[in-house]
């Protein structure tokens, strides 16, 4: 089993609110996941990241990929 460090949405229409979440790779994107590691909140100015830095350690050591926009994320707070 693969899994992704990704985004799932979860905010209301026009109003996107993310979470960071550790998944398989074959679930669809707003589907089943195994944990959240973080949120993620673009539309307040800074846009709001937060992450629970073990858990998102423990999993890119178990060799968890994570996807361009977490990785991104990831960079802009020093982690990984």
């Amino acid at each position: 089993m693969a899994v992704k460090l990704r985004l799932t949405r979860v905010g209301s229409k026009k109003n996107p609110i993310y979470r960071v979440v550790a998944a398989d790779t074959r679930s669809p994107r707003d589907g089943k996941f195994i944990e959240i590691v973080g949120r993620y909140n673009p539309q307040t100015d800074p846009s709001t990241i937060e992450f629970d830095e073990d858990k998102v350690k423990d999993w890119l050591s178990k060799g968890a990929q994570p996807s361009d926009t977490v990785k991104r994320l990831l960079k802009a707070k020093d982690i990984g």
